[in-house]
This record gives C-alpha cells, sequence and structure tokens, in this order.
C-alpha cells in the first residue's frame, strides 16, 4: 500500500500516542493526510506577500476586499463579507471549533479534566457519519445497532462501505435498555473479530429514548470490559438531539463523557452538532469529536488525527459552509441570550411529550398499540398489536391526511415535534381509528 510521507508522518504520531488507534484505522483512514500543496502555499504567502500581490487565492477581489453581489450580501444582515462568502478551513473556523468544545465540557462536566480532540466542523452530523466511515470503515467491518436505528446508517456504512450491521433488540421485556442483549452482541462480535465498531444514538431516533443513569454506567461497563479482553472498541455516540430531555430519569449528559477514558483500546467519537441543538437545521454545522487514552503528547496525537479527518473532508467536500458557521458562532458568543431562547423551545417539545404520554393513558388505545418509552428527543414509537404498520400509514395519509413513518411491521414513529400540541389528540385518534378501519376488513 503506497502512502504518502506525509501520511506516514501523522501514522507514526498516532502510533506513539496509542498504537491501538492504527489498528482502528481503515484502509483510508491509513492513508489519509492534509495535502501541503496550494493550501500550504497559500498560508505562507498571507503572511509573507504584500496583499496587492497575493495572487494564491481562489477567491475574487476587489480593492483588496472580498468581490461580492451587494443583492446577496443584502440577505446577510451583522456579518463581515469575509466571514460569510469566502471559503473556511477544512477543520472549521478555529473560533468556531473553540466554542463549541467550551459549550461541550459545560454541558458534559465528567469531562473535566479529560484530554479530548478539538472539534472538527462536519456539513452536518450526517457528513460527520460518512466522514467518520471514511476513517474507521472498511468492507466486511461489523456495525453494531439497536433494531430501532435511523435507516440513513445502513446507507452510509453498509451500501457505501460494504460493512456489516449487527442488531440486538433495544428494549427489555420491561421495557428498560436491554442491557443483557446489548452485551450478548458486543461479546459474540468481538470473538469473531479484532475490531467492533459500537454506536450509540440518545435521544434514540425513531424512539425518543435516552438511557438512565445506571443503564449508561453498564453500557460503559460492557464497552471496558470488552476492550479488556483484547478488541478493540469503537464507541460512536451519534448525539444528534442532544440537550433534548424532558425527564430526570433520562442521562444529562453524552455518554462520550463516560467512554472517552476508559481504555486505550477504545477510541469514543463523538457526532453532534448546531443541527437540532440549536434549531438550524438547514445550516447544516456537525462536529467530529475524539477521546481515547493516551501515551505522551496528547495534542501531537490528537492534531494528527484532526489533520486526517480534516484531510477527508477536504478530499470530499472541501470545507462546510463560511455563512453558517459564522452565524453560529455568533449566536454562541451571546451564550446566555442562546441558552435562554433555547431553553423555551425545548419547554415547548417537552409540554408535547408530557400531552403525548397523558393521551395514550386512555385505555381505549391499549388493544391497538403499546408505547415504547421515550423521554427526550423529537419521536416516539408505538408497537402496533393487529396491523401492519406500512398499511397503516397508507391508509391513515390516504384517508385522515396524517403523515406517519413505518419504520417495520409493527412499528410507527410520530415526530412530536413538528405537531402543535393542540392537534396531538386529534392525530392519535385519527391513528386508532385508521387501525379499526383496517381491523374490520380482515
Amino acid at each position: 500500500m503506497n502512502i504518502n510521507p506525509i501520511a506516514q508522518q501523522l501514522n507514526s504520531t498516532i502510533k506513539k500516542g496509542n498504537s491501538y488507534l492504527m489498528e482502528m484505522l481503515s484502509k483510508t483512514g491509513r492513508r489519509l493526510f492534509f495535502p501541503k500543496g496550494i493550501l500550504s502555499q497559500s498560508a505562507e504567502a498571507r503572511q509573507k506577500a504584500y496583499d496587492k500581490f497575493n495572487a494564491t487565492i481562489g477567491i475574487a477581489t476587489d480593492n483588496l476586499h472580498t468581490m461580492h453581489l451587494p443583492s446577496i450580501m443584502n440577505s446577510v444582515q451583522g456579518l463581515r463579507v469575509s466571514d460569510a462568502l469566502t471559503y473556511a478551513p477544512s477543520f472549521g473556523i478555529p473560533g468556531l471549533r473553540q466554542a463549541w468544545k467550551d459549550a461541550m465540557l459545560k454541558k458534559n462536566p465528567t469531562l473535566k479534566n479529560k484530554t479530548i480532540s478539538l472539534p472538527i466542523v462536519t456539513n452536518g452530523i450526517t457528513h460527520g457519519i460518512s466522514a467518520f466511515a471514511d476513517m474507521f470503515i472498511d468492507p466486511d467491518d461489523v456495525l453494531i445497532f439497536p433494531d430501532k436505528m435511523w435507516g440513513n446508517n445502513n446507507l452510509i456504512m453498509c451500501i457505501r462501505k460494504d460493512a456489516e450491521i449487527s442488531q440486538y433488540p433495544l428494549f427489555s421485556e420491561m421495557n428498560r435498555f436491554n442491557i443483557p442483549a446489548f452485551e450478548k452482541a458486543v461479546r459474540q462480535n468481538a470473538e469473531n473479530n479484532y475490531k467492533i465498531i459500537v454506536f450509540l444514538n440518545f435521544p434514540n431516533n425513531p424512539t425518543g429514548y435516552t438511557p438512565t443513569e445506571e443503564e449508561g454506567n453498564q453500557i460503559a461497563d460492557v464497552l471496558t470490559n470488552v476492550a479488556k479482553e483484547g478488541t478493540n472498541v469503537i464507541a460512536v455516540t451519534d448525539d444528534a438531539y442532544f440537550g433534548l430531555r424532558y425527564e430526570s430519569s433520562a442521562m444529562k449528559e453524552s455518554l462520550f463523557s463516560l467512554l472517552c477514558d476508559r481504555h486505550p483500546r477504545m477510541l469514543a467519537v463523538k457526532l453532534d452538532g448546531a443541527t437540532k441543538e440549536m434549531f438550524v437545521w438547514g445550516l447544516r454545522v456537525g462536529f467530529i469529536t475524539y477521546g481515547t487514552l493516551v501515551d505522551g503528547n496528547y495534542h501531537d496525537f490528537y492534531d494528527a488525527l484532526e489533520r486526517k479527518t480534516a484531510a477527508d473532508i477536504r478530499g470530499s467536500i472541501s470545507n462546510a459552509s463560511h455563512l453558517s458557521q459564522s452565524i453560529v458562532l455568533k449566536s454562541m458568543l451571546s451564550p446566555d441570550e442562546l441558552e435562554t431562547e433555547r431553553a423555551a423551545k425545548v419547554q415547548l417539545l417537552k409540554n408535547r411529550a408530557v400531552k403525548i404520554k397523558e393521551i395514550l393513558k386512555n385505555p381505549k388505545y391499549d388493544d391497538a398499540w403499546e408505547m415504547y418509552p421515550f423521554n427526550s428527543g423529537y419521536f416516539m414509537c408505538l408497537k402496533l398489536k393487529s396491523v401492519d404498520a406500512e398499511e397503516l400509514r397508507v391508509h391513515i395519509l390516504d384517508k385522515y391526511k396524517v403523515g406517519t413513518i413505518s419504520i417495520n411491521q409493527t412499528d410507527l414513529r410520530i415526530a412530536f415535534s413538528c405537531v402543535d400540541e393542540e392537534n396531538l389528540a386529534e392525530l392519535f385518534d385519527a391513528v386508532y381509528q385508521g387501525v379499526k378501519d383496517l381491523e374490520s376488513k380482515k
């Protein structure tokens, strides 16, 4: 395998800090490097050349200012042209990366005194998953997911990367996180593979479930024990809906906080973003952050991982939107205002979750479905008892104009994030009537 000398140097730095990481990287991940070429020459020119003679940058200028169309900038209030229209670094805006890390430490106090990387900016969390896959997934690698998972994971990691997904039932018969099934899946796959990749998506899409503190510690213990026994473990926390917590039983912090310093054979990867946390879906601002035990200079170790990640971004989308990053950063620089505004929206979603549980206490629904436990996020799921979920979805859409998502034969997902509280009772009545309609046809 031909590896560029820069990639070889990055690999050497990573191996020196944690040799197990070299076993975890994919073939692509081992070969990735951030090129010195045009980018480094442009950076050198910015330091040494006169501005009027700097002919290296791939943008247009006018009188040494960023060239722009006034009709475009009229739609952008409060940002300089250079913060809105120019390219951002492939790593992301430095100020935003640091601001997101600072906020992460505040929201996850268990991270205090633990060494983690500086977040790399991605074009949303979906792109973050794809970049992670490039870095760490080879064909036939094993990915462990619950049986309730976001469908796009299959497209990204099985179809595009040719990996294998192994699933376990998310809930036990007691309607709690199924620790025995989780441990069984982890151990069975660890027996046959030198590396396993475990995805932990909480609040879960599609069910809206976040583990309790006790369950979170049990998950961390299972993965730590498997790492101690000799299997490399990559624990990926997909924290897309982080902070949308409606019950005290749900974990307050990301599982990343519990996993990032457990064992040198375990790499924790945090995928999160402004997308849902700040209600800015279309801005597509996500992050990748790494955490593990490092021997020696952790700054150099994480810098090497960050450079490889930025290289993957450079080689695919080049960089995430500068405008989007600047908007998010500007908001984060007024943290009190941001938190006040955000808390109001979280409360709105919490009110809907509380209302749903109140509605579904009605015993008339008992013969139609069971409600999967949910305590966070955007969604809740019904487990249908007598009709097919896809048949019901189509029926209630056509007859009652109610839109839902069928997950499999029994599970129907309802996104209460986009249904006002006053409409919830009518929605569930329509779903119930749809069940009765289909039962009558049998």
